[in-house]
Parts: structure tokens; sequence; C-alpha cells
């Protein structure tokens, strides 16, 4: 996730994405997020198992800003904020798209 700027970059992981991309847009958990406006979703990915998602969010953040921004590139050229395809209504709470 990103800022309006594009400066502040946020790697997390979660059992409920709809869910945290919610939080960040309205600023519900205090810290760095919230501190920093981080509430546009622009690239994730799916794991198996909790394991495996911790393993990557690690890897990723060893990285580079650089490197970071080539991977969002890689399948969000224009860094698009993601939750507005992947979700509906994110200001009434973490609900999926249907259909």
């Amino acid at each position: 996730m990103v800022n309006r700027s594009r400066v502040v970059l946020y790697v997390g992981v979660t059992n409920d994405l709809a869910r945290r991309v919610w939080e960040h847009r309205n600023h519900v958990l205090k810290g760095f997020t919230s501190k920093y406006q981080v509430d546009r979703l622009v690239y994730y990915e799916q794991f198996p198992t909790a394991l495996s998602a911790i393993m990557r969010e690690k890897e990723i953040k060893g990285w580079r800003r650089e490197k970071k921004n080539a991977l969002v590139r890689t399948t969000n050229p224009k860094w698009e904020d993601l939750s507005r395809t992947l979700f509906y209504d994110l200001g009434r709470g973490p609900s999926l798209r249907s259909g």
C-alpha cells in the first residue's frame, strides 16, 4: 500500500484484505500507516499458508525502494488503487464485491 504521493510504501500480511484496506483507508489503527496516510492498495499477492505469506513479507521488506517500486510496476504500471476494482463501497466496511 502507498500514500497519495507514492513516497511511503507499506508491506504487510493479512488474512482479510478487504478488511485491512478498509482499516487503512479509515485510519482505524493508529501508527505508521495512519500517520503517513497510507490508504491505496497498489499490489498484493496471495499465499496458501500464513507462513509463506510472512516469509514473502519479510523478503520484500528487506528490499530497497526501487526494487519494491519495480515489483508494483510489473502488474500495476499506473499505480492505480486496486481496491476500487477488487472491493465495493469501502466507505461502509469490508465487503467483497459479488459476481
